[in-house]
C-alpha cells in the first residue's frame, strides 16, 4: 500500500473508487502545476479530527466556551495527501507537507471551496511565508460529490508582463482547474502510460488548438520538434492535418473528448505527442497538444537493445562451449579404467556445469545481474541427479533469498556452492567407512541458507553428517574445500570459516550437528 493509500484509508474515510480517482489525479497533475507556475497541494477532510461538543452554546459556561472555541480552532480539519512542485517556477514550499494536518482556520479557502463547491480565487495574497502568495482553491468533484480540494499557490513577487507563452499556459491551467471542479479532470477514460517517465511535459513543447484542430499557439520547442519531422512552414494558423504525419488519432481525441498519447517517426526523427481535450459544459472547447522530441532517446534505446542482444548471444555461446567441454570430459571419463581418474573428471564436469548455469541465466535475461536463487536451485538439482548414492538418502534444501548478483560474483559463488555441497554429499555421510560409518539416521540433510544485507551476503552450508576431521582449513587435504576457500578469499574478497556444531546461526535456528561453513561476501 502506498503512502497516499495509507493516508486516505486511515484518515479520509473515502471509498475505494474515490481513492482511485485521487490517485489518477496525482498521476496527471504535474501538467496543472507547470501550466500554473504554482505549487499544488491536495487536501481532504481529516476524518480523525476531534468531534465537536454537542452541547448548545448557551448551555456552556463562558470559560468553557472560550476553551471550546480554542480547541475548535486548533482541531486538525484538513489532511494534506499530495504535493506537486512546478518545473516552470520556483517552489514556495521547501519542506514536504504530505501527511500534515491543518486547522480549519489555517486553510480558510479550502473550507470555502468545500462549502461553496466552486473555484475560490478572490483572496488577497498571503504574506505569512515571507513572500506574497496568491492562493486558489479548486474543489475536486467525483461523481455527485466533492472529495478533496486542490490549492494552487504561486509567488506573485516575481510577476511581470507575461509573454504569449505564459498567457497560453495560464489560460490552459484555468480551464484544467475548472474541469477539475466540474469532475472532467483527471480523465476517467485515460489508461496508464507504459512509459510514464517519458511522457511529454509542458516544458518540452505545447501547441494549443481549437476544437477542430486548428493551431492557435505553438511554443518554440514544439515548432522545433515538428521541424525535425519535416514541417518547415509556420504551424500557427494551420490545421493539424496540414503538418502532423499522423493526425487522425489526435483529431479523434478532440472529437471524443478523451486524451491520447502516441509516437510518430519520420526520417529518423521521433516525436511523442499527448493530446489533452479541454472541456467545458460537456463540450470540447480546445485542445492542448504536448510534444517531446524523443529522437536521441530512442536512438540510445536501440543502441542499448543491440548491445544487450550481443551480450546475451555471447553468454549463450560461452554456455554452449562449456557444455561441449563438459561433454568431451564425460566421453573421456568413460574410456578411463581408473576409478580415481573418472571421479576427478566427474568433479571437473560439475564445476564446468555450475559456471555454465550462470552464463545460461545471463543469456535468458536482458540484464547484467542474475537471480542467484535460481542458479542455486539448479546446482542442487544437478548434484541430486548425478551424485547422490541411492543407498544413502540425502535431502538438500535452500533457505533465504540471495537476490540478484552481478556476473562477477555469481560465477565464483556458483563454483563455491558446488564444491561445498559436493563435499557434504561425498564426505558427510560415509556409508561404508569402517572408522566413521553413517548409520545414525535414515536420511541425511544438507541445508543452505542465504542472508542478504545491504552490504554483505552471508551463506551458510550445514549438514548433520559425521563432521569435519580434526584439522584446520590450511592443513586439510580436501581439494574442493581448498578451491572454495581460495575463490571466496581471492575472487570475492570475503571470509571463509568453519563453525562448531550446533552453533547458533540466528535467533531461531541452530546449525546442524555435522559440518558448517560460513561465507561472508561483500556486496557492491
Amino acid at each position: 500500500m502506498s503512502l497516499v493509500e495509507d493516508l486516505l484509508a486511515d484518515h479520509a474515510g473515502l471509498d475505494p473508487h474515490a481513492v482511485a480517482h485521487l490517485q489518477l489525479l496525482l498521476r496527471d497533475w504535474q501538467i496543472l502545476a507547470d501550466l500554473s507556475f504554482a505549487d499544488l497541494l491536495l487536501f481532504v477532510h481529516n476524518a480523525r479530527a476531534p468531534a465537536q461538543l454537542v452541547a448548545p452554546e448557551q448551555l456552556i459556561r463562558p470559560a468553557d466556551r472560550d476553551q471550546r472555541r480554542s480547541r475548535t480552532r486548533a482541531a486538525p480539519a484538513y489532511l494534506c495527501v499530495g504535493q506537486m512542485r512546478p518545473y516552470t517556477a520556483q517552489t514556495i514550499y521547501v519542506e514536504d507537507l504530505v501527511g500534515q494536518t491543518f486547522p480549519a482556520g489555517d486553510r480558510p479557502m479550502v473550507g470555502r471551496a468545500f462549502n461553496e463547491r466552486r473555484v475560490i480565487r478572490d483572496a488577497d495574497p498571503d504574506w505569512s511565508t515571507g513572500v506574497p502568495v496568491r492562493e486558489e482553491a479548486i474543489p475536486v468533484r467525483f461523481r455527485d460529490g466533492l472529495i478533496a480540494v486542490v490549492t494552487r499557490e504561486a509567488n506573485v513577487s516575481t510577476a511581470r508582463s507575461p509573454s504569449q507563452l505564459e498567457l497560453t499556459y495560464l489560460q490552459s491551467a484555468g480551464e484544467l482547474a475548472q474541469m477539475l471542479a466540474d469532475g472532467t479532470f483527471p480523465y476517467e477514460s485515460s489508461h496508464p502510460v507504459e512509459e510514464h517517465e517519458l511522457s511529454p511535459r509542458v516544458g518540452d513543447g505545447i501547441i494549443r488548438v481549437d476544437a477542430k484542430g486548428a493551431v492557435i499557439y505553438a511554443s518554440p520547442n514544439a515548432i522545433s520538434a515538428y521541424r525535425r519531422l519535416g514541417s518547415l512552414d509556420n504551424v500557427i494558423g494551420q490545421h493539424l492535418a496540414d503538418f502532423d504525419p499522423l493526425p487522425d488519432t489526435l483529431l479523434e481525441a478532440l472529437t471524443d473528448g478523451e486524451p491520447v498519447e502516441t509516437e510518430v517517426e519520420r526520417d529518423g526523427a521521433v516525436v511523442l505527442r499527448r493530446v489533452l481535450p479541454l472541456i467545458r459544459e460537456g463540450q470540447v472547447i480546445a485542445g492542448l497538444l504536448i510534444v517531446r522530441d524523443a529522437t536521441e532517446l530512442r536512438r540510445h534505446e536501440r543502441a542499448l537493445r543491440v548491445k544487450d542482444a550481443t551480450i546475451r548471444e555471447i553468454h549463450h555461446r560461452v554456455k554452449n562451449n562449456l557444455q561441449t567441454v563438459a561433454s568431451l570430459l564425460r566421453l573421456q571419463g568413460r574410456r578411463l579404467r581408473s576409478d580415481e581418474a573418472r571421479q576427478a573428471l566427474a568433479e571437473s564436469v560439475r564445476r564446468i556445469s555450475s559456471i555454465a548455469f550462470v552464463h545460461e541465466t545471463l543469456s535468458e535475461e536482458s540484464r547484467q545481474r542474475v537471480s542467484f536463487g535460481k542458479i542455486a536451485g539448479r546446482i542442487v538439482e544437478m548434484l541430486g541427479d548425478g551424485l547422490l548414492n541411492p543407498d544413502i538418502p540425502v535431502e538438500m534444501s535452500l533457505h533465504g533469498e540471495p537476490g540478484d548478483l552481478p556476473a562477477e560474483i555469481a560465477t565464483p559463488l556458483a563454483l563455491v556452492l558446488t564444491e561445498l555441497l559436493q563435499n557434504s554429499v561425498e564426505h558427510a555421510f560415509p556409508y561404508d567407512n569402517p572408522v566413521r560409518p553413517w548409520n545414525a539416521k535414515e536420511t541425511g540433510h544438507v541445508r543452505v541458507r542465504f542472508e542478504r544485507a545491504p552490504t554483505t551476503l552471508r551463506v551458510l552450508v550445514t549438514d548433520d553428517g559425521v563432521g569435519l576431521p580434526e584439522e584446520t582449513l590450511e592443513t586439510m587435504a580436501n581439494l574442493g574445500l581448498q578451491i572454495a576457500r581460495t575463490l571466496v578469499e581471492s575472487e570475492l574478497g570475503g571470509t571463509f570459516e568453519t563453525l562448531p556444531p550446533e552453533t547458533r546461526l540466528g535467533p531461531h535456528e541452530s546449525a546442524l550437528s555435522g559440518a558448517t561453513f560460513e561465507l561472508v561476501i561483500p556486496m557492491p
